[in-house]
């Protein structure tokens, strides 16, 4: 079925995949779940467009029809899903190149790739410091700094992947 590697999707069709609501949030609910059935993941994508559980079955009914008919057999022309068409069973194949995209940034906000990478530098500042023995730096010394340094990290990285977790 697939037509297109995964891994050599331009640009152009990764933002025309993502260009879709209904698309993007197959995709997130994928990353969630191994595999969903299309009724499942139209049910759940009907819910974050109503915000109501059950959502109306109007609006399950749309979002099944699209996913059937047109979202699933672009993602899956694509390799970025799965789909089984007799059992109706949808999962993520390689989304990488699509997923890298997500994350949305409002304007004048860090990245969470521009943080790390601020934090990093930091962190280097931090034991440079401590080489040239900057008075109150020296005295706590490398390994608490770099401690707390990579503490931040995986404190940081937690609470990365906990608002991602909850945004889903």
């Amino acid at each position: 079925m697939a037509t297109t590697s995964e891994s050599s999707l331009s640009e152009t069709h990764i933002h025309e995949v993502l260009s879709n609501e209904r698309r993007r949030m197959a995709i997130e609910l994928l990353q969630d779940n191994d595999e969903l059935s299309l009724r499942d993941l139209s049910e759940r994508i009907a819910e974050r467009e109503t915000g109501e559980a059950p959502p109306p079955r109007n609006i399950r009914q749309s979002a099944y029809v699209s996913l059937q008919q047109t979202h699933i057999p672009k993602l899956a022309k694509l390799d970025i899903v799965s789909y089984d068409e007799d059992s109706k069973l949808v999962s993520l194949a390689q989304a990488g190149d699509v997923t890298v995209y997500m994350e949305v940034v409002p304007e004048g906000e860090l990245s969470w790739s521009e943080y790390y990478a601020t934090l990093a530098g930091l962190g280097i500042v931090l034991m440079i410091a401590v080489a040239a023995n900057v008075p109150v730096l020296s005295n706590v010394g490398a390994p608490v700094l770099g401690s707390v340094v990579f503490s931040v990290f995986g404190a940081s990285a937690i609470y990365q992947r906990w608002v991602q977790h909850t945004q889903h």
